[in-house]
């Protein structure tokens, strides 16, 4: 059982990354929109493609749009935050109990 331990824990690290990696990229965006980028920009559109579609699941969801500030980027971090916390602690938690 201990392989499937192992697994566990490389998915973990690798979910992790991942998590990590989505939560700069969100910081980026919001950083980048403060600047009025260049939209031709291939990273900057690389950006918005990848991050648009949370933000967008969000701002639907949240009722402060005519206050003309976007707090969907906080919102997404914190969820990546306790995603990291509570997923990916869990899944190392299960691979202990599997080795």
């Amino acid at each position: 059982m201990f392989v499937f331990g192992n697994f566990i824990m490389a998915l973990a690290h690798i979910v992790d990354i991942g998590l990590t990696v989505y939560m700069w990229m969100i910081i980026i965006r919001a950083v980048i929109s403060w600047v009025n980028p260049d939209p031709y920009n291939p990273i900057v559109a690389f950006l918005y493609r990848a991050t648009e579609p949370v933000l967008y699941y969000v701002r639907r969801w949240l009722p402060l749009g005519g206050l003309g500030i976007d707090l969907s980027p906080m919102i997404v971090i914190f969820a990546i935050i306790f995603l990291q916390s509570f997923l990916v602690k869990s899944m190392l938690q299960l691979a202990l109990y599997f080795k």
